[in-house]
Parts: structure tokens; sequence; C-alpha cells
């Protein structure tokens, strides 16, 4: 009975308390206690910790979870943010952009998530885009940012994307799958920053003909 009442209060006991070194060489308080820092771009909280994964930026998704951008569910866990234009009365002064500055490379990565890869992209049919352009495919493309295969991508049906990219009304998105339960996909904005990334890596250049 003695023996049976100290066993009982030996496991009754707290347990005893781990020294800062051990308590630091657990995979748990290793995780609690890693240094996060956060670098606040215009839509997203970019959370970057000291782990293997400091390279792959994390976000803020709608149930206010914070992880890495993915696009399994990027419908369902980002929300439609698309590129505002500019203010009239200040477009009527100039020649320049129709289009603000523009979303940074972490918005751009969120919004190419969203695409639902859908098994019958209608935004690519003749109930969405008038050149069937493959939206899906340069989509993905620019979620891996693989932005040179983007292109060559959108150049196999497109031969004029800066142009459709600024004045097109976009009928892809409204045909756009995404758009029958939420907002649709800003394909128009991802196909104008294609081009234009396209033209500031040099990746486009005249073809001149041999002769005329």
């Amino acid at each position: 009975m003695l023996r049976r009442s100290a066993a009982l209060a030996r496991s009754a006991r707290p347990p005893a308390r781990l020294s800062q070194q051990q308590a630091s060489s657990t995979p748990a308080a290793a995780a609690a206690a890693r240094p996060f820092s956060t670098q606040t771009s215009k839509n997203h909280e970019t959370w970057r910790g000291d782990n293997d994964d400091d390279a792959l930026p994390k976000v803020k998704r709608r149930d206010g979870s914070v992880e890495v951008i993915g696009n399994v569910r990027g419908f369902v866990d980002y929300e439609r943010n698309p590129e505002p234009y500019r203010a009239p009365m200040e477009r009527v002064t100039d020649w320049e952009e129709i289009n603000s500055e523009g979303h940074d490379p972490v918005e751009r990565i969120v919004q190419a998530a969203r695409c639902m890869d859908c098994g019958t992209p209608f935004c690519q049919t003749h109930t969405g885009c008038p050149v069937n352009n493959l939206i899906p495919e340069f989509n993905a493309l620019v979620y891996q940012d693989q932005w040179r295969n983007a292109l060559d991508r959108l150049h196999q049906t497109n031969n004029f994307p800066e142009f459709t990219g600024r004045v097109c009304p976009a009928p892809c998105e409204g045909a756009c799958v995404a758009g029958l339960i939420d907002s649709p996909v800003t394909i128009k904005n991802m196909e104008y920053a294609i081009v234009e990334r396209g033209f500031a890596e040099g990746w486009i250049q005249a073809r001149i003909p041999e002769t005329r």
C-alpha cells in the first residue's frame, strides 16, 4: 500500500522543467521559439522565418491562417484583387498607362494561384476569350515563376497581348468558372503582366522579314 501511494505521489508531481538547452533541442520548442519577420507588401503581410522555407513567402488566407502560397485551394483561400486603374481626372492630363503601378511579385503569385485548373475552362473557349488564349496554362506558369514560358504560351494564340492586356473587355473573366461561386480570376491583369515582363527582360524582339 505504501509503495503504491508513493508511486501515485510521484506520478502526480508536475514534470521537471527542462533546461534552456534541452528545451531548444526539441522540434516543437524550436518551432515556437523561431523568430519570424514580416515584409509588408501592398496587399499581403509576407512572413519569413529562420528555417528551410525562408525563400517561400507566406501570406494570410481568408480564414486568418498564414501559410505558404498554394494553388490547390487558391480560389477558396485568396480573394480577387485586380489592379486598380488610375483616377480618370489624372489620366486625361497625360499619355501614361491607364493602370496603376501594379502588384508586387507576391500578389502576382497569389492571384495566379486563384486559377482553379478546372476541367472545362470556359475562359479559353468561344464563350470566353475570342482568340482562345491558353489561360489556365499561363496562369500556372506564373504561379511557378516561369515567366518566359508563360510568355511563350501566351504568344501561341495572341500576337499582340500588349494591346489586349490593356483594352480588351475581358470576356474571359465573365466566363471564368470561379466566378460562378466567387469572383473570377484576374486574367486580364495576368496577361498584361506577362507581356510587360517580356519587354522588360528583353524577351520580345522585333522579327524583321528578310524580304518585303
